[in-house]
């Protein structure tokens, strides 16, 4: 272990901070320990580490190849993969979600550095998804298990871009199941009518949203936060007056996999007296970006 390299759990269910280390820095030993402790807790944060433009780039690139976001504003034109998020502009991202699973590769990482912290307030939520499924009772694991969720973009005014995953995603690295729904991109479950549908996505936000499954995260001017994107969700506190900004890198993910669907997508006709049981009408599909998570520009 590296002499001054030091994790210092957070909360009992994930999240953990990480002193002795610079991030602009890292050797290859350096970043094994900082990944390996990063799968572990899921969500890392690093104080006091400033970096610049370069070095926050550079850092996701260790993960991944970067995404270039369509919609949020970027720090500058040499800079088009750090995105800022200015709550003076109306980034106040204050419901649990997960980021962009309304793209067919939703993102594995993001990186957030804090360069203006109020005093108080602006505090970030991040929530263990692992432990939301395996405290699920057997019956209703073995219900989620089966079913696929649709995502939409609805929320950035793009409803017409969707992507469908299971509904409990298999870790790529660690092979941990997770529930992988969330309240602001998740529409509904294709097996389901929309009445079953709704009922049982506002029970497992609520379930997956609880304390007990919680970590949460006092920043500090410079400090960097890493999560896992493919198993947890997040919620900015909103409730502060003062501008809050942070610059974001984020690092692109893969095709969730889960287990195979267990039933057929519910038709609206299939219980129906007399109803034809044609199949559904495909849908629409969207142009797609591969640097920006399978997301076209608008038009």
């Amino acid at each position: 272990m590296l002499a001054n390299f030091e994790v210092r759990p957070l909360a009992g269910a994930l999240g953990a901070e990480v002193r002795g280390v610079h991030l602009g820095t890292l050797d290859d030993a350096a970043w094994r320990a900082v990944r390996d402790a990063w799968l572990e807790h899921l969500v890392l944060f690093f104080p006091e580490q400033h970096l610049s433009h370069a070095e926050h780039l550079a850092l996701g690139r260790r993960l991944g190849k970067i995404e270039i976001h369509p919609f949020i504003p970027k720090v500058s034109d040499a800079f088009p993969e750090i995105v800022v998020l200015d709550s003076d502009q109306g980034a106040r991202a204050d419901t649990w979600h997960t980021d962009v699973t309304f793209s067919a590769t939703p993102p594995m990482a993001s990186i957030l550095s804090m360069v203006v912290c109020p005093e108080r307030g602006g505090d970030t939520l991040w929530s263990n998804q692992h432990l939301a499924y395996e405290s699920l009772s057997d019956p209703i694991r073995a219900l989620v298990d089966g079913l696929t969720a649709v995502h939409h973009a609805a929320p950035f005014g793009r409803p017409e871009i969707r992507a469908e995953h299971p509904a409990v995603r298999i870790h790529p690295e660690t092979g941990r199941r997770s529930l992988f729904v969330n309240r602001t991109f998740t529409s509904h479950f294709k097996e389901l009518r929309r009445s079953e549908s709704d009922a049982l996505l506002r029970m497992l936000c609520d379930w997956s949203e609880q304390p007990a499954f919680q970590v949460r995260y006092r920043w500090s001017k410079g400090a960097i936060g890493i999560w896992d994107n493919r198993c947890t969700m997040h919620f900015a506190i909103n409730d502060y007056h003062e501008s809050r900004v942070i610059q974001r890198v984020t690092v692109l993910g893969d095709v969730p996999l889960g287990g195979e669907p267990r039933w057929g997508a519910f038709r609206s006709d299939q219980y129906t007296p007399g109803g034809s049981l044609a199949a559904a009408k495909p849908t629409r599909g969207v142009a797609t970006d591969p640097r920006t998570n399978s997301i076209a520009k608008p038009e």
